[in-house]
């Protein structure tokens, strides 16, 4: 391509985009308003002593957050959870797809029971549990009949079990669906000629059909592992401002902070989180990345 030709191309692009310009407009304006410059204030907040005499204190925020004992105690679990629900969530929606895909009895009845708690308001699930894993709930009548000691579900050890049940009842549906279109996008005759060759499943699923799958796989577990930092609203509603310490989460402590009207920390502390967020992701995709190419070799 010549320099004449480039410059009428970027002539046109640029002309092309003038056009589009107003469309986008309204989205832009809406995410600069209620996204961009809030986060831009939060990052102010986390560098500045307090909001009247905005001085200037550098990473001292951000310190003590780091040594604030809630704080480690919030992200640890935080951690924990995320470790354990995004992969729950991601292998269990897979393996429901895939049956589903298989054309099984009742599948569109099986389809609606996991879409369900997409429709259903939070503080209703919420209100489930509670049924279900109250003191005298009715896990505890269950386990009273078999002459098992009732078990305080919410102020135990065992706490953080039924917030990863909350969760992936709560996000199973969604991730199943994004996998059922995704197996429903490859190609037949990749599969069919991959059947000539080998007899396995496992090869051709690992092989063909996980290589179809990345990018939705990516999706699905960013989504996944945005969904499990949120969790805050469903543990608030279920055990309140300070539940129990297994399931004291990033959010509690943000909560809280705010509650105290501590910006700093709370700025410091969100900023924090999205740090960790950001570079996770990115790791992600050069992971997806990676893993496409060798699969294209």
């Amino acid at each position: 391509m010549t320099k004449e030709q480039k410059r009428k191309y970027y002539k046109v692009r640029f002309l092309h985009n003038l056009k589009i310009m107003p469309f986008l407009a309204p989205s832009l304006i809406g995410v600069l308003l209620f996204y961009l410059v809030p986060y831009c204030v939060v990052i102010f907040y986390a560098f500045v002593d307090n909001p009247f005499t905005l001085e200037f204190v550098g990473f001292q925020n951000i310190i003590k957050v780091f040594r604030n004992e809630s704080f480690r105690l919030a992200a640890l679990n935080t951690a924990k959870f995320s470790l354990f629900a995004v992969p729950l969530a991601v292998v269990l929606a897979l393996l429901l797809a895939i049956l589903l895909d298989h054309k099984i009895p009742l599948a569109s009845q099986f389809r609606t029971s996991f879409l369900s708690p997409m429709v259903v308001p939070v503080a209703s699930v919420v209100l489930v549990f509670q049924v279900l894993f109250d003191y005298n709930g009715v896990a505890n009548v269950v386990l009273k009949f078999f002459g098992v000691q009732q078990i305080d579900w919410l102020k135990s050890t065992y706490a953080p079990y039924v917030v990863l049940l909350l969760f992936l009842w709560k996000n199973l549906g969604y991730n199943m669906i994004l996998f059922l279109g995704a197996l429903g996008t490859i190609p037949k005759d990749s599969v069919e000629a991959a059947l000539m060759d080998t007899s396995s499943s496992w090869k051709i699923f690992w092989h063909i059909k996980i290589r179809y799958l990345s990018p939705t796989i990516l999706f699905v577990v960013i989504i996944s592992l945005i969904n499990s930092f949120k969790t805050f609203r469903e543990v608030y509603l279920l055990t309140g401002n300070n539940p129990y310490g297994s399931i004291y989460i990033l959010q509690h402590y943000m909560n809280n902070m705010f509650t105290n009207m501590d910006y700093q920390k709370l700025s410091a502390a969100a900023l924090l989180m999205s740090i960790v967020l950001a570079g996770i992701i990115f790791a992600l995709y050069k992971a997806e990345n990676s893993f496409g190419k060798d699969m294209e070799e």
